[in-house]
Order: structure tokens, then sequence, then C-alpha cells
């Protein structure tokens, strides 16, 4: 039985700010989630945190990227400790942050082995930085931790691609837009929209990433989840809000598949934002289900 190791990486590197002068609040997600007993239901071995350089709203221009440099500076750090936990056979549980949290992963993630990526997120993250409109890596992570886009973020450390492109599943995606969806489609990547996911069901999908997983022999895969995946209506925290997405029964249904696998390395939460959950009521209904589905299936 693999020992659980909270970490928490406090990054808004990857997003613009929300209005001129205020920096996005996913940094403080972390202690959010402490406050409503995520750690205690988890019950971790051990609580890790590394927080990021400070952060900045002027792109790079070298790269059009917002925090490029920091971003790299992080993503080695990240990766460092995430090495060592794997090493030691541990299981990571990442709190975010932003998506960009993936990046210093999944370098990790490739100085271990050759590993899968669920990608779990109501967009795909999957853009060039020529379709974004603000230079933040976290629309563009996926893309990014597959060796799309600027070498400075890229190929950190030489490691390019950190996850093979065809080594990618993304789901959830309900960013119904051709421009944005061909990109993840012209790719090697398993693409697999909101609407294509209730159409071949959640069992069907889970089971077919699965057994990808074994039959490549991958050394396993790890689990992003963006809170944003969630239906509008339950997740309405969150820093790009767009219509419909997953329920809890569906969220449920589809994370318990994966917990059950032996070959789940770890996981990362991200984009949750504690300015847009006042009361926290929002997120201590996503904390009683993640943990509860969590603690039920893992390692049994």
């Amino acid at each position: 039985m693999k020992e659980i190791c909270i970490v928490e990486f406090t990054s808004n590197l990857g997003l613009k700010e929300p209005q001129t002068g205020k920096e996005p609040g996913v940094n403080r997600l972390p202690d959010w989630l402490w406050k409503h007993n995520l750690h205690k239901s988890i019950n971790p071995k051990n609580i890790i945190r590394v927080d990021p350089p400070k952060y900045s709203n002027i792109k790079d221009p070298e790269t059009n990227i917002l925090n490029a440099d920091s971003l790299v500076t992080y993503s080695r750090e990240q990766a460092y400790l995430i090495n060592n936990l794997l090493s030691a056979n541990k299981f990571p549980f990442v709190l975010g942050g932003d998506c960009s949290i993936l990046l210093g992963v999944a370098m990790a993630l490739k100085q271990k082995g050759n590993y899968g990526l669920f990608y779990l997120d109501g967009h795909t993250d999957f853009m060039d930085i020529s379709l974004s409109e603000t230079g933040g890596v976290g629309g563009m992570a996926a893309s990014i931790v597959t060796g799309n886009g600027h070498e400075k973020l890229t190929n950190i450390l030489n490691l390019s691609p950190y996850i093979k492109e065809e080594n990618l599943w993304c789901i959830g995606n309900r960013e119904y837009d051709d421009e944005y969806e061909n990109e993840i489609r012209k790719s090697s990547a398993t693409y697999i929209s909101l609407q294509e996911l209730r159409k071949q069901g959640i069992a069907n999908c889970t089971k077919k990433f699965l057994s990808e997983i074994q039959n490549k022999n991958l050394d396993g895969f790890w689990l992003h989840i963006d809170v944003d995946v969630l239906n509008d209506e339950i997740m309405p925290c969150v820093d790009s809000r767009t219509p419909d997405g997953l329920t809890y029964d569906e969220f449920n249904e589809l994370t318990s598949y994966l917990f059950q696998s032996q070959k789940l390395s770890g996981l990362e939460i991200t984009i949750l934002d504690p300015d847009l959950d006042k009361t926290g009521e929002y997120t201590k209904d996503f904390v009683n289900n993640l943990t509860s589905t969590f603690n039920k299936h893992f390692n049994n």
C-alpha cells in the first residue's frame, strides 16, 4: 500500500490577473482545502509545500508567455520533489494552484519512465500560444507537456516531451469551437469531449484508457483534475466559466474507476479559486465527493 503525501503547489503563475492589480486567488487553494477538511479526510503520511516565485502580469518577450522564467525555475523545484516521492514509492496527492503545476510533475514523470496522462478538464488546454489571448500557461498546459510550443518551457532539462502525445487523454472539454478543438484533433492524443464522453459512456472510456496503459506497458499514469470539468452550477468558482459540465454522480463514477487502478501514480487538483466561493459551500461539496470516492477505492 502506497503512503499518501499531500503536496501543495501554491501557484497562480499560469493565469492572467482577473482585474488590474489583483492576483488570481488559486494560490490560496491548499489552505482553503485544509480549512474544508480535505487533509483530515485524506489523512496523509506527510504534507509538503513548495511556494512559487513572485507573480507578475508581464509577458516574457521571448515566448509571449506570462511568468515564463519563474515557471522554469518553479517546475525544476517541483520535478525534484515529485521525482523523490515517486522513487520512494509514495503517492503524491498534489493541490494547486493553476494548471501550470503540471509542468514540474510531468518532468518528474519523464525522469522516472514512460507515463500516461488522464487530463480531466472542462477545456483541452491544448492550445498554441498564437491562439492564447492571455499568454497564460494554464490554458496551454497539456500542449506544453507533450512538447508543443516554445522550448524554453517544453524542453526544460532537455526532457522534451515530458509526456508522449499519444499517451495523453484529454477528457471533458465543453469549449465547443472548431478552431480551439482542431488543435487537439490534429494531434495524436485521444480527445473525448463532454458530449462524446456521455455518448460513449464513462465506464467504456475509462476502461479503454486503463487497458491502453496496460497494453502499452506504461510505468503508470497521472490524473489531472481541473475542477472546471464539473457542472457550472455545482462549481462556479473557477476562472473560466462555461455552461454544463459533469454532475457529481458522473465525476464520482469516472474517478472511482481511476482510483481503483494500481497504475495510478499520483493526482493533482487545480483551479478552484477561494475568492469565488465566499461561503465555502461549493468547496465543501467538492471535498466531500472527492475524498469519499478516493478513500473508498484507493489501495483497496
